[in-house]
Formats: C-alpha cells, sequence, structure tokens
C-alpha cells in the first residue's frame, strides 16, 4: 500500500491547506492529459486517493492510527470487499448509467444562504397592539468589496486546469469486477467547475462577510410567546452573492406587573375595603386602554370577577379583542384602633352579632339562626 504522505511529499504533521497545496501541484503534474508518462493514471490516481484520505479529518485521523484508511490490516480483513476499496455503487451506476458522482455537471457556486432565527422580547401592551420594533441581526451578508464575486478586484474566476470546468473526475477503483473507472467530484475546484486563483481579501473568497444590521420589524397585534414572524430574503446572504434565506423572529412578551394573559383574555385583581364592598362604590383602575371606570355593587363579595369587554388582547387571526376580567379582593381590616373597634362592636349588635370577649355568641347571630332552622327538622 502506498504511503499517503509520502504520495503527496508531505510531513505526517502537514496542516490541511499544506496538503490541499501539495495535492493540486501534483494532480496538475500527474493528470492524464497533462503528464505524458506510461504511469500517469496510477500516480494520479495515488495522489488523488491519498487527497481523498487525508483532506477528511475522520480518515486521516483512522489512517493515522491503523496505517490503513479503513480500520483494519491491509487486503479485505474483515470489512468484506471494503478494505480494497470496493465501492459497489460505483460499478453499479458505471455499467447501468450512472456517473457515481452527482451526474448533473458542475455545482453552482452561488447558493441560496441559510434561514436564520433569533428571539424578540416584547412587553405585555406591545403584544395587545402591535408594535414597531428595531432589532439588530448578526448574519452574513453581501460583500461590498467584491459584490459577491468572490474574486479580487481586476481578477475572475478560472476554468479549473484539472477537471476541464466539469467539476468531475474519473478515478479508477480496483473491484471484483476488475479495474473500473467512477466519476467523483473534483477535489481542486469542489465541483465547481472553477477555482479562484485571487480570492478577494475581504470576504476571503466566500463572497459575504459576517456583519450586524438593524431591521425594523412589524410585531402585528396579538402575538403570544412562540410567535414565529418570517421575514423572506431577510436571512443570511448565500455564497457567491445567492440569494439571502429567510429570517424568523420568535417572540418573548414579558410578564406584566399588573395584568397576566390567558388566550386573549387579560386577568387582574383589585383590592376593595369591607367597608367599600359592603355599601356599594365606583372604583378608577388604569388599563391599557386608559382608565376605566368599575362599579362595585353593594354586598360584593370577595372572589367576585367584573368584566370589561373588549379590553383584552387583540386577536391575532381575526376581528376584535378578548375580555379585561378583574377579581375583587374584599379587603379585612387586621389592625383596629379603639374607636374603630367601638364602631365595629355597634354595628356587629345593630346587626344582631352579639360578641363576647371577642368571640361570637352563640345564643345570637349566624349560629343562633342555624341552630334554630336545625331545631324545626
Amino acid at each position: 500500500m502506498t504511503n499517503h504522505y509520502e504520495a503527496l511529499g508531505v510531513s505526517r504533521d502537514a496542516t490541511g491547506e499544506e496538503i490541499k497545496k501539495a495535492y493540486r501541484k501534483l494532480a496538475r503534474k500527474y493528470h492524464p492529459d497533462v503528464y505524458q508518462g506510461d504511469d500517469a493514471e496510477e500516480k494520479f490516481k495515488d495522489v488523488s486517493h491519498a487527497y481523498e484520505v487525508l483532506s477528511d479529518p475522520q480518515k486521516r485521523r483512522v489512517y493515522d492510527t491503523t496505517g490503513n484508511e479503513n480500520g483494519t490490516d491491509s487486503g479485505f480483513g474483515g470489512g468484506g470487499f471494503s478494505g480494497q476499496g470496493f465501492a459497489f455503487q460505483d460499478i453499479f451506476e458505471t455499467f447501468f448509467g450512472g456517473q457515481g458522482g452527482s451526474g448533473q455537471g458542475p455545482i453552482p457556486r452561488k447558493q441560496r444562504g441559510q434561514d436564520a432565527l433569533i428571539g424578540v422580547r416584547i412587553e405585555l401592551r406591545e403584544a395587545v397592539f402591535g408594535v414597531n420594533k428595531k432589532i439588530e441581526v448578526d448574519t452574513a451578508v453581501l460583500c461590498e468589496t467584491c459584490q459577491g464575486s468572490c474574486c479580487r478586484e481586476g481578477t475572475t474566476e478560472q476554468t479549473c486546469e484539472i477537471c476541464h470546468g466539469s467539476g468531475q473526475v474519473q478515478r479508477p477503483v480496483r473491484s471484483i469486477l476488475g479495474q473500473v473507472m467512477t466519476v467523483t467530484s473534483c477535489t481542486t475546484c469542489q465541483g465547481h467547475g472553477t477555482v479562484i486563483p485571487e480570492p478577494c481579501n475581504e470576504c476571503m473568497g466566500e463572497g459575504r462577510v459576517r456583519s450586524r444590521r438593524s431591521l425594523t420589524i412589524k410585531v402585528p397585534a396579538g402575538v403570544d410567546t412562540g410567535t414565529r414572524i418570517q421575514l423572506g430574503g431577510q436571512g443570511e446572504a448565500g455564497p457567491a452573492g445567492g440569494p439571502s434565506g429567510d429570517l424568523y423572529v420568535e417572540m418573548r412578551v414579558n410578564r406584566d406587573a399588573l395584568f397576566s394573559r390567558e388566550r386573549d383574555d387579560l386577568h387582574a385583581s383589585v383590592n376593595v375595603p369591607m367597608t367599600a364592598a359592603a355599601l356599594g362604590t365606583e372604583l378608577n383602575i388604569e388599563t391599557f386602554d386608559g382608565t376605566q371606570q368599575l362599579n362595585v355593587k353593594p354586598g360584593t363579595q370577595s372572589g367576585e370577577v367584573l368584566t370589561l369587554r373588549g379590553l383584552g388582547v387583540t386577536h391575532l387571526r381575526g376581528q376584535g379583542r378578548g375580555d379585561l376580567k378583574i377579581e375583587l379582593n374584599i379587603e379585612t381590616p387586621t389592625k383596629v384602633d379603639a374607636a374603630q373597634e367601638e364602631l365595629l362592636k355597634q354595628l356587629a349588635a345593630l346587626r344582631g352579632e352579639q360578641y363576647t370577649e371577642g368571640k361570637l355568641a352563640a345564643s345570637g347571630g349566624v349560629f343562633a339562626k342555624l341552630r334554630d332552622k336545625l331545631g324545626h327538622l
């Protein structure tokens, strides 16, 4: 077996870039269309195969550890035909019309960019009515220096000397059927059919650079945590000036100090003094729609809910809004002074609620009424 490092003329600690440069030099030298020696095909095959193994980090690690890219001893070993590089799919495609590679010619350098996803936080008020939000996005944008050409100013991409623009090369493979020719992507041009001899200094031949840009997005009324807004063409710019992907903005609605949300309804609670609940009153409360008047009827009990129609969250898909529901919490005094205590005792007496040392007497009030009712059963 040919030593792959010797085949490329590099040391075992050579970097990926050094391996790539060595391969390009030797591939040009030994290509059958260039090299006139009788062993051109064999040398080109050895160089290409060595690069195929050493340019792949995983294959190189296995090769360095075992001395064989398949991780087994040389020969067929325990891996069946894989030890001899037998590729059934390559042979099948060769005999039945396939090409072993993509079969579609050179791969376009210009590709669509990836989609991007970012999260944006908004306030509950903004979710109720909608808002225009300015956001910052770190993404890939078109290189302004080369405008996506990937080339340094005054230069252009050139047809690959190895594959002559096809993006593919033939490679002989030994198999149980003998030696057959398969077609694989050209490793010199990475299947593009062209090379960039002088890449743009700004984007290093990518046609795009990383940058931060500002966007103002329209957040519709009614969004909730988890709602995603799709912005077409606002994602990452594609390589070599390719079209941009889409940007997805995922909403995160902050908790509000006063209101909570349940679907499209808003909920809040209001403390009402005991006397106000007993006598009835009108309360002014602040809502997202301004000050609203709340009518508390006499005798209102703690836990009752008053509903203000149409003051909730705007329906995201439809018309109108949800409701605002106010829960009333009746406040019982925790501390009273002597004058207040006397007034409460007088009130209790007027209501027939007699107290002795802070306890409701069994002879009056609700307990007495309950006793009387039970006595008639």
